[in-house]
């Protein structure tokens, strides 16, 4: 069964709660799209105006990610310090987090990095590598046994949803199964009930939206529809 994944790009804390509360029950795990206005030009919860009060309880471990007890997030780092503030990041409570390949710097100190996580983080979390586009996918060949899967990127412009599907990740998709048939493939930006098919037929495992399902009338019955594709 393909796992849908809604992405929520918040604006700010009450955008994240609201999106989160549209999907909460429907779907087991929701992506939640961290920006800093750095590594991409957008930015999100917690960076958009300063760090907001809402992070600072979460990191002290006063209060969680809205409706934590119902749902497990993903946090795709679009940021520029994902190694450097990690620990930061773990804090957030996410089940799975997704370094971006263009924003680590030195691959094989990342996979250094990767591999030096301490044992008890690595059992309560996935962590994923996302490709960009125009990201020569052999690039991230020597990282994949060091991770729990790899993320896709179907668009050109990351940070921004609602861009047009770019068909180039089919083939990327084609060339990491060929290598690795086994691997969990996500692919996030584009994915609408058109191309989800395609990628599909492809071999990704999970489905990343976020404004082909919030942007719909009835989000229950669009997620079955991809469900179904």
């Amino acid at each position: 069964m393909i796992e849908i994944i809604p992405a929520v790009l918040p604006k700010n804390y009450e955008d994240l709660k609201n999106k989160i509360a549209l999907v909460r029950g429907i779907v087991p795990v929701v992506q939640i799209d961290i920006c800093d206005g750095i590594f991409v030009s957008s930015k999100t919860w917690p960076f958009e105006s300063g760090i907001d009060e809402h992070f600072n309880k979460i990191l002290n471990e006063e209060e969680g990610i809205p409706f934590w007890e119902d749902i497990d997030f993903e946090l795709d780092l679009m940021v520029s310090d994902a190694i450097k503030n990690f620990d930061i990041y773990t804090k957030l409570g996410a089940r799975r987090i997704i370094f971006h390949i263009e924003a680590v710097g030195d691959l094989k100190e990342f996979k250094d990095f990767l591999e030096g996580i301490d044992v008890y983080v690595r059992e309560a979390m996935e962590i994923g590598i996302a490709v960009n586009i125009g990201t020569p996918v052999g690039s991230i060949f020597p990282l994949v046994n060091s991770v729990d899967f790899v993320q896709c990127m179907g668009i050109n412009k990351i940070g921004f949803q609602g861009q047009k599907f770019d068909e180039k990740v089919i083939e990327n998709i084609k060339k990491l199964k060929e290598e690795f048939s086994d691997l969990i493939i996500s692919v996030d930006g584009g994915v609408n009930l058109e191309s989800a098919s395609l990628l599909i037929d492809a071999g990704v495992s999970r489905l990343v939206a976020g404004s082909s399902i919030f942007n719909t009338d009835n989000i229950i019955e669009t997620i079955e529809e991809f469900k179904n594709c």
